[in-house]
């Protein structure tokens, strides 16, 4: 268990110009000092909250100050395990419920688990923190945790779950290992999955993803998720109810060695990505923009790449997409999470610089 004493930071903030495909937009360095974040989420008023990878939760306030928040679970804090995503429940106001995925030590390794629990503020600290779910076959592998989580409209929980590095299981609907999970948030099963009553694992929505560590929802409430491939093939996909994305029997990337990966590029009953890319980018962080401070982005994609540093924006074109820009390439190491604040600014996470930056428009 990390225990982490109740600590205020100050920090500073900066601001540079740039140019984009709409003209100049301001970046500021809001939250700086940061040791390897990974999410941030927005309360509806004010403020919000950062995950960093080592098990530290934050609390942040519009003055720039960041607040340890304890009461956070233990986590397996190695390779790519630790205190993961963050989001904040839609009826926060009334409930005060945050959701929390993590890597979850078990039996000398670690499953993506997920956690409710309610947040106070003064002093910073969560309580009746409770598992709503925890990905069977937990592995010492440290490697492919997945672990957005999104909130449906009708209020239930879309997981997406990596293959942690056990490629082959990916195919199997008996595990977790590469499946987006959709749960209640007491963690019960709804009734309309697709295996609800069938024998596959009832919380399974769909399955054959490789590591989807970016999820979004779309203005007409629909998933949408992006995963890494191996060299090549980055996927973003739309999973529809109980279909098979197909990993890793086809993909559009290769093994580490140079060799092939399964059977070639398509199969029939297996989903095609909407757009992948090829080399990876290595993308992380996902969110579909609504338009607020920026209406000529509403709808676009914004996903955030670890390996070139830079955030890429994404338009619809018809039943297909591009990738329209390649914002601040090289400018920020390592774009680990994208979120939309409730003013419509754009906030991003950057792992190398251990700064949460905010985009917004040039007064």
């Amino acid at each position: 268990m990390l225990l982490v004493a109740p600590v205020t930071i100050a920090t500073s903030t900066t601001a540079d110009i740039f140019t984009t495909s709409i003209g100049p937009v301001s970046v500021t360095a809001e939250l700086t000092g940061l040791d390897e974040p990974w999410a941030i989420a927005f309360f509806p008023d004010s403020g919000g909250l950062i995950t960093e990878r080592d098990g530290r939760l934050l609390l942040f306030n519009d003055d720039g100050q960041l607040t340890n928040v304890t009461g956070a679970p233990g986590v397996w804090a190695s390779g790519q395990g630790g205190l993961l995503d963050v989001v904040v429940a839609r009826d926060f106001a009334e409930t005060g419920e945050i959701f929390l995925s993590y890597a979850k030590p078990v039996d000398g390794g670690a499953a993506t688990a997920v956690a409710v629990a309610t947040f106070r503020k003064d002093p910073a600290r969560l309580e009746n923190l409770r598992d709503i779910f925890v990905m069977n076959r937990p592995t010492g592998r440290g490697q492919h945790f997945g672990s957005r989580i999104v909130e449906a409209p009708d209020g239930t929980l879309w997981v997406t779950l990596g293959d942690r590095g056990d490629r082959g299981q990916a195919q199997n609907p008996m595990t977790h290992n590469g499946a987006i999970v959709r749960i209640a948030r007491d963690g019960s099963i709804p009734a309309d999955n697709p295996f609800a009553e069938s024998g596959a694992l009832p919380e399974i929505w769909s399955y054959g993803h490789r590591n989807p560590q970016g999820a979004a929802l779309s203005p007409a409430g629909e998933l949408w998720t992006v995963e890494h491939g191996a060299q090549g093939g980055d996927e973003i996909n739309k999973p529809g109810k109980g279909l098979n994305y197909g990993w890793p029997t086809i993909t559009y990337g290769w093994d580490y060695n140079g060799s092939t990966i399964g059977i070639g590029t398509e199969a029939d009953g297996l989903e095609q990505p909407v757009f992948y890319w090829d080399p990876s980018i290595a993308p992380s962080g996902m969110m579909i923009y609504s338009g607020k401070m920026f209406p000529d982005w509403a709808g676009d994609i914004f996903v955030g790449s670890l390996k070139f540093s830079y955030i890429s924006r994404l338009e619809q074109t018809g039943e297909g997409m591009r990738e329209a820009e390649q914002l601040f390439r090289d400018d920020f190491i390592r774009i680990r999470d994208i979120r939309e604040a409730p003013d419509g600014s754009i906030w991003f996470l950057s792992v190398g610089d251990g700064v949460a930056y905010q985009l917004s428009s040039v007064d």
